[in-house]
């Protein structure tokens, strides 16, 4: 072993278990197609500094986001359902081309049965038979999707995965913590992953989640499980709305991106390197400040936080299809998509589109 002078050999141990973690996948799939569903209901922010008391110009120089979509009927299947239609067409597949639904949602439309089965039958597949299943790390869902599609996709288990990501945060907002409150949107997208062909260089290449349980109370909705369920007769109304402690979060994160962006791909943390695109969560104002303090221009993030807010894990793929099909992002470019979500965890994968 080529170990480095002075490292202890239970750190050089701990190192090459990182290091091997960070080692290039490059699994051939591919976005075959992209869709998205935005609600028509567009709220302004004079709406949300009325709902919580704040002077006006507070939530933009706070939160920097002019606008956000409220679903008014819409619910997540519904939604999800609009996105997969767009991006099965976008994909020239048709819905019997599908093998597997993945659900990949920060917010459930019900406790059971799982989202992936609701969205199956908003589709009029609800006696395909086709497999459904849900892979929840709140703002995350969608990233770790595509690594889990990778693996599914490389064993031959399955050959056209939709994976579908749709959120309504709108109904868990707390008035009395404005800088979530005002943040948030609602939203959906989905994409049709498959193998890649012959011929075409579309890959995954990097891939990595770390989760840090000691921050698991930085983001949450305490209700909503068997611990504070709402028939249980301590379980408060707030124990139902989001919470967030932005502050502690953003510490935590501090504490641990430099060493992960270099895990996850090798000097990552001081430039953009042959990345031509960066789709990044769209946290907040400040999360997106501080992206560019790792050397990353600017020119190269795409963002959509000003128009349609933090929608939680559809955040990213919304973002995406805004970079797809506004050509900033074509066939042949390397994409990062990064970001932090409640747990807490830290995620990102490196693709070629």
């Amino acid at each position: 072993m080529d170990r480095r002078p002075g490292r202890p050999v239970i750190q050089e141990i701990q190192f090459l278990a990182q290091l091997e973690h960070s080692m290039q996948i490059e699994i051939p799939i591919k976005i075959a197609g992209i869709g998205r569903y935005l609600p028509d209901h567009i709220v302004k922010n004079a709406e949300l500094e009325a709902l919580c008391g704040l002077s006006a110009g507070w939530v933009e120089e706070r939160n920097g986001v002019k606008e956000r979509r409220w679903v008014t009927t819409e619910t997540n299947s519904f939604m999800g359902a609009q996105a997969a239609l767009e991006a099965v067409k976008d994909a020239g597949l048709k819905l019997e081309d599908i093998d597997l639904i993945l659900n990949a949602s920060g917010t459930a439309e019900q406790a059971i049965p799982d989202t992936s089965a609701l969205i199956q039958k908003e589709l009029g597949m609800g006696k395909s038979g086709v497999a459904c299943m849900s892979v929840h790390t709140t703002c995350l869902s969608f990233v770790v999707a595509m690594d889990l599609c990778a693996s599914l996709i490389a064993s031959g288990r399955y050959k056209n995965i939709l994976v579908v990501t749709a959120d309504i945060a709108s109904v868990g907002i707390n008035p009395k913590e404005p800088e979530s409150a005002s943040l948030v949107g609602d939203a959906a997208a989905a994409v049709v992953i498959t193998r890649a062909g012959n011929g075409e260089n579309a890959m995954l290449h990097h891939a990595l989640l770390r989760t840090y349980g000691d921050g698991a109370y930085f983001t949450a909705i305490m209700g909503g499980g068997a611990r504070r369920h709402p028939n249980k007769p301590d379980t408060r109304p707030e124990d139902n709305l989001f919470h967030m402690d932005g502050l502690s979060a953003l510490r935590m994160v501090n504490k641990y991106i430099y060493g992960f962006l270099d895990e996850l791909y090798p000097g990552l943390s001081k430039s953009s390197a042959d990345l031509d695109a960066i789709v990044p969560h769209q946290a907040s104002k400040l999360g997106l400040m501080l992206l560019t303090r790792f050397g990353w221009p600017e020119t190269k993030i795409i963002r959509t936080l000003e128009r349609l807010g933090n929608c939680v894990s559809a955040s990213i793929p919304v973002t995406l299809y805004e970079g797809i099909k506004t050509g900033q992002i074509q066939r042949g470019n390397k994409v990062l998509l990064i970001g932090t979500s409640a747990g807490l965890s830290i995620g990102g994968v490196i693709f070629t589109y």
